[in-house]
């Protein structure tokens, strides 16, 4: 039997109380949600950016509407028995009803957890005013209680140019005293800002690598009080970029030599066959 709603959620909140931090990877569909299932992540979340790639679209703010957002984000949960977080952009729509709805479709999608920004999508004020996220937070917090559902509130500051930490601190600190379950803002400068944050907030801290900026290891990551480390849409883009420069060479070779040896260095099907039922590492063809 596979695992319920509410035992993903217990798994899901058990990883955030570890000692040491878990890594969450962002599929982007459900292939790569198998995939990564099989080899051996704990838990997954959505990437808006990486299905926004695959779906041939700019990863830009309304550039995916709620309903593609969540049927991505369904296909994904129904592709692996782990627990699955979503990302719920700026919760499409600048009301807290809005936020509140996505978190209410998002339970009903069988999601255990998902995120919140404070973006507004306009470019001149990228950012929501302090009451206002912090409100719009509160809706979805409202909406998620009593439900198996561990909401992340974003601080986005620091993305848009706006990297105050101060700020950025009082806005996380904010979003916890009004019950988010996890924090989280993308793009701090360095290990010393993190772990700032980390000290500063009392409750789990995400954190992405991957993307842009130093790169630090989970266990550096840890030692600075992260809790979830997740890889945004990078999976998503290298992939891309990998597949890309192997049609490209696979063309050439093609038109230049009228060969195919590329054929050699792609995945044995039998081995993409187990990847998409049930696959675990280690399997052997």
């Amino acid at each position: 039997m596979p695992p319920s709603q509410i035992e993903k959620y217990a798994q899901f909140k058990a990883l955030h109380r570890a000692d040491t931090p878990f890594v969450i990877p962002n599929p982007w569909d459900a292939g790569t949600a198998r995939i990564l299932s099989g080899l051996g992540f704990a838990a997954l979340a959505t990437t808006s950016a990486g299905y926004a790639f695959a779906a041939g679209k700019r990863d830009s703010e309304g550039a995916l509407t709620r309903d593609e957002v969540l049927t991505n984000a369904r296909a994904i949960v129904c592709a692996s028995d782990l627990p699955v977080s979503a990302d719920l952009e700026d919760g499409f729509g600048a009301a807290p009803e809005a936020c509140a709805a996505s978190i209410s479709m998002a339970i009903q999608c069988r999601l255990v957890g998902g995120s919140i920004e404070d973006t507004t999508g306009h470019k001149d004020t990228p950012i929501h005013g302090f009451e206002a996220a912090v409100e719009r937070v509160a809706a979805a917090v409202e909406a998620a209680r009593g439900q198996p559902f561990l909401l992340t509130a974003r601080a986005e500051g620091h993305s848009y140019g706006q990297g105050d930490l101060g700020e950025t601190i009082a806005r996380l600190q904010a979003f916890s005293e009004v019950g988010a379950d996890v924090l989280y803002a993308p793009d701090l400068p360095d290990i010393n800002a993190i772990r700032t944050v980390c000290a500063e907030v009392d409750k789990p801290v995400n954190v992405v690598m991957g993307l842009s900026g130093p790169l630090y290891s989970v266990q550096e990551l840890g030692a600075a009080g992260v809790t979830r480390i997740s890889v945004g849409g990078s999976f998503a883009r290298a992939a891309a970029r990998a597949a890309l420069g192997a049609m490209i060479r696979a063309a050439q070779e093609v038109m230049g030599q009228g060969t195919f040896t590329y054929a050699r260095d792609a995945v044995p099907d039998a081995q993409v066959r187990l990847m998409m039922s049930g696959w675990k590492a280690g399997t052997r063809v």
